[in-house]
């Protein structure tokens, strides 16, 4: 079935996920609560990083009026699709671009079979997995711009963890029954 919307986006499955708050909503700098994820994209993902510029296009001609009628220069604005090899100092965002998507609705996390993913702990920052989003123009207090909503989340691989909580493998080592006896 084709994608008839044209700000709508679903990224290939070397998207790797990041600062990932897809089970509970964050509070970021004492805003609304959302849920939210960054989505690192490998620079080598042409067809994913063509669709999303193609999508932010599209989200600016759909926006244009809040843009007070006439198109603007993407220069001159704030654009989602960010370069982790210029803007992040960090190895896991070297080679990849990024964007931050947000919903104020938690996203659906599946696995590759489309069945939903009840254990938290099988996705988390640093799995790999496919993301759909839904670029939109944005004007407020003199910011104007294209931002990145979140829609739902489908893993398709697991990654080394970035960041986050040590798992308890990671701070315990296993112990047999007499140590506890000594």
């Amino acid at each position: 079935m084709a994608n008839m919307n044209k700000t709508k986006v679903i990224t290939g499955i070397n998207t790797r996920l990041s600062y990932f708050h897809g089970w509970e909503p964050v509070s970021i700098n004492g805003g609304d609560p959302k849920y939210s994820v960054s989505v690192l994209i490998p620079k080598t993902d042409k067809e994913t990083v063509d669709a999303i510029n193609n999508a932010i296009d599209a989200a600016i001609e759909e926006g244009i009026t809040k843009f007070g009628g006439k198109k603007p220069n993407r220069a001159a604005i704030k654009l989602p699709l960010r370069d982790g090899d210029i803007e992040r100092d960090d190895d896991a965002y070297k080679g990849h671009y990024f964007i931050n998507a947000n919903s104020k609705t938690a996203p659906q996390i599946v696995d590759k079979a489309v069945k939903p993913i009840l254990d938290r702990d099988e996705v988390y920052s640093g799995c790999y997995g496919r993301v759909s989003l839904s670029f939109y123009a944005f004007n407020s207090n003199g910011n104007k711009g294209v931002a990145c909503g979140l829609g739902n989340i489908q893993k398709i691989k697991d990654g080394d963890s970035l960041g986050g909580r040590p798992t308890a493998v990671d701070d315990f080592t296993t112990l047999e029954d007499n140590d506890f006896l000594a």
